[in-house]
């Protein structure tokens, strides 16, 4: 009798073990019970800052890209898209965690991550597992370098401050020109030091070029009061919106009359809260999306996130939603199929994308990318009035 049971016991465990490969041999991304029957789904994660001082970023992305999600899944039969965000507060070593989650999950496409710092960690992981990944706001150029897999939906930080400096020389020819930003931050200096270098071109002098150490900085008296001393009556900011609230404060404090121009990182600070929104009233942002534009895709997406949210959407939710979009549209085109593993989605994306794939999308129509996983397209420059966003014609 014991000899029968544990034959037995034997037998079972090898079926259990049979069942157990066999799941996780599943190339696809599995199925979800649609009308009363199996559909593929498609599994696209991300990572970012969901808690922690960036969280404004990480959680906007998540809506603009569940919006899509949304959209996608009621209109398209073939499959639908799952998605899933883990949070990696903007660290690159969590970042790591947080995206092989997401490969223990079954991921086949990652759309992040959301800031620098973890997509340059992550996006080497993605190019060693050959996971396509298109970030919608990690916007430094080491982020694709390299890396034939990685591509971004917002502007590059080179091309940032080439913009600005373009803006700025040709509404601000008279102003004379500082600059704060952090340089111990990969996007911060990467958008200052090919905004000097476009600056020299155009022979517009830099008066003072100041940093800080990082975003934790509460005080910037030293850094305005050298600013105001060289005469600066124009300031570019090439930071987040946690500093430049900061900032805004303290020039209004000492009484430094001058005007500040920003740049994406500054999207969201009219939502911090407690920030008193008349700060930044006349700051000029350098930013891919106007919430209060006219447009008719723009007005769409802005009224489906206030009902759905309560609140206006800032430049990360547009690129969250971009994000779904291209990669939606890139995989339909190319002919692909939610019942394909990770690898062999990637090698057919890259193809896909750098062949002459174009999207118009909320943050820039006929998006185009190059093989160095840089995206075409033009910002929008605005003013802050009444804590909201005017386009400056």
């Amino acid at each position: 009798m014991k000899s029968l049971s544990k034959k037995l016991v034997v037998v079972l465990l090898a079926v259990v073990m049979v069942f157990t490969f066999a799941a996780c041999g599943n190339k696809g991304g599995g199925s979800s019970e649609e009308g009363g029957s199996d559909v593929p789904v498609l599994k696209i994660g991300s990572t970012g800052p969901l808690t922690g001082p960036a969280s404004i970023y990480g959680t906007a992305v998540e809506k603009g890209a569940k919006i899509a999600v949304e959209e996608i899944n009621a209109q398209e039969k073939d499959f639908q898209i799952e998605f899933k965000m883990e949070d990696d507060e903007a660290d690159g070593e969590k970042s790591v965690n947080a995206y092989n989650s997401l490969k223990d999950w079954g991921l086949q496409m990652i759309m992040g991550s959301v800031t620098t710092g973890s997509c340059i960690t992550v996006s080497a992981e993605a190019n060693s597992d050959r996971v396509f990944l298109m970030t919608p706001s990690a916007s430094s150029a080491d982020v694709t370098a390299g890396k034939d897999n990685a591509f971004q939906i917002c502007f590059t930080d080179p091309n940032q401050g080439v913009k600005a400096a373009d803006n700025i020389a040709k509404d601000f020819s008279d102003k004379k020109v500082g600059v704060i930003y952090n340089n111990s931050d990969a996007y911060s200096t990467g958008i200052y030091n090919a905004f000097k270098k476009e600056m020299e071109k155009k022979g517009m002098e830099i008066v003072a070029a100041e940093t800080y150490p990082d975003d934790t900085n509460a005080d910037f008296s030293a850094q305005l009061t050298k600013c105001k001393e060289a005469g600066a009556d124009l300031i570019l900011l090439p930071i987040y919106y946690t500093p430049a609230s900061v900032i805004l404060k303290q020039a209004k404090d000492m009484n430094y009359d001058t005007t500040f121009f920003g740049v994406d990182g500054m999207d969201g600070i009219l939502d911090m809260e407690g920030f008193d929104t008349a700060l930044a009233e006349g700051v000029y942002l350098q930013t891919p999306i106007n919430p209060w534009s006219e447009d008719e895709d723009v007005k769409s997406f802005v009224e489906k996130y206030q009902e759905k949210y309560n609140e206006v959407p800032n430049q990360f939710a547009a690129d969250g939603y971009d994000g779904i979009y291209v990669l939606y549209n890139a995989f339909k085109e190319a002919g692909l199929t939610a019942d394909m593993d990770a690898a062999d989605i990637c090698e057919k994306m890259i193809e896909k994308v750098t062949g002459g794939f174009t999207y118009d999308g909320l943050t820039g129509k006929g998006m185009t990318w190059n093989e160095k996983g840089e995206v075409n397209k033009e910002p929008a420059v605005c003013i802050i009035k009444d804590a909201k966003y005017e386009d400056v014609k």
